[in-house]
């Protein structure tokens, strides 16, 4: 796909309505945005110069860039590292349609404030911004940078969903932007194996998975051969083995509680094969740092959260899903109701007591979205994601 340029509408402005406009760009940065991107020295000469073409123009391109950057984040997408997380605020509110709004209701203020995240995170930073002084550049930086991930996401979460802030290695159920439960996460090692940020939808709880193991470790890390050499160490491991016609090894774990899933998969179709999952290496959750996995999120207590969902979701009773759990046996309950799942990258956010925390960049994705706001604003393109290699990584060991 070839991305090109976003061109932004250009309406008819009343004086009223562009004095309106210039009052807004001048305190925006209470949002975390940067007033001098939406040229308001140039607004303020054409006002002066009176209502006509050249005020159409400046004014329009004006509310345009900061409707973009309000609704969908100032960011550029190639500093959005690992981001495939696709908003789609800008298709449900086109530029267009808001600013026709704005300009028939005079509320140039009101259209918009009213595009910022309504996540209750994101008025704990806007209150911390406007708490830190300006000679703090250090700290503003990465307030301003977190602010804006919560633009990259979609404004209506949803009522109930699911999400997890990779670098404090913490998944919440969450109703009503209200957590109603938390569980320790482990994540994808720094490099090919770190976690991509996403969002997705649970399409599947699955009771006492199996695990096809990928070809990179049947093969690559000797797995197969091995198994092949040692029928009595397969079945011991749980693994069946089975020999195509062209002579690939088939690898799948059984269920049991050696499963590298564990007894619990809550399944999210991506393209990156990341899902969340039980684990039967439990100890690792009480390590402070936990960047230990192949990409996918290992989840603390993945029996009770995967019976939770099919309760919510598939309108199991709690005795069926207790059953299916105990059964021992491969089970696949399809969502009648789906949940969405965000994976996000925060490194300033309220932790799970609600304490407003800076968690280490363990990624190093910090760095690029904080440049960008030392730079000079980029025109949006048609960009929707991160245009980075797509790496499979449906590995939970």
């Amino acid at each position: 796909m070839i991305d090109v340029p976003i061109v932004e509408p250009v309406m008819h402005w009343t004086l009223a309505d562009a004095q309106a406009l210039l009052a807004v760009i001048t305190e925006v940065g209470t949002e975390g945005l940067v007033p001098a991107d939406y040229q308001p020295e140039a607004l303020r000469s054409a006002i002066a110069a009176g209502e006509g073409q050249p005020l159409d123009e400046i004014a329009s391109k004006s509310l345009s860039w900061l409707i973009e950057d309000m609704r969908d984040g100032r960011t550029p997408m190639p500093a959005r590292v690992q981001w495939f997380a696709v908003d789609p605020d800008q298709d449900v509110n086109p530029t267009a349609k808001l600013m026709s709004a704005a300009l028939a209701s005079h509320d140039i203020a009101g259209t918009v404030h009213a595009l910022a995240p309504k996540h209750p995170d994101y008025a704990a930073l806007k209150a911390a911004l406007a708490a830190t002084p300006a000679r703090n550049v250090k700290a503003r930086a990465l307030i301003q940078a977190n602010m804006d991930r919560w633009r990259w996401l979609t404004q209506e979460l949803g009522s109930i969903y699911l999400i997890t802030n990779v670098p404090e290695f913490q998944l919440r159920l969450t109703v009503n932007d209200k957590i109603i439960r938390t569980y320790r996460t482990i994540v994808g090692k720094p490099g090919r194996t770190a976690t991509p940020q996403l969002a997705e939808t649970v399409k599947n709880v699955v009771f006492n998975p199996t695990w096809t193991v990928p070809q990179s470790i049947v093969v690559g890390e000797g797995l197969g051969a091995r198994l092949t050499r040692s029928p009595g160490a397969a079945a011991r491991e749980g693994y069946k083995v089975t020999k195509n016609a062209d002579g690939t090894l088939l690898v799948v774990q059984q269920p049991g509680d050696n499963n590298s899933l564990g007894r619990m998969k809550i399944d999210m179709p991506n393209p990156h094969a990341i899902y969340l999952h039980d684990t039967p290496g439990k100890a690792l959750f009480n390590a402070p740092v936990r960047a230990f996995s192949h990409g996918c999120i290992r989840t603390e207590r993945a029996v009770e959260l995967g019976m939770t969902m099919a309760i919510l979701g598939a309108g199991l009773t709690p005795q069926q899903a207790v059953d299916y759990n105990l059964s021992g046996k491969y089970t696949k309950v399809p969502m009648t109701r789906t949940f969405p799942v965000y994976l996000t990258y925060m490194t300033m956010a309220r932790d799970i007591s609600g304490k407003l925390t800076a968690f280490n960049d363990i990624y190093g994705r910090d760095t690029p979205v904080i440049a960008s706001f030392a730079a000079p604003r980029q025109l949006k393109t048609t960009q929707r994601a991160s245009e980075e290699e797509i790496i499979q990584l449906d590995n939970p060991l």
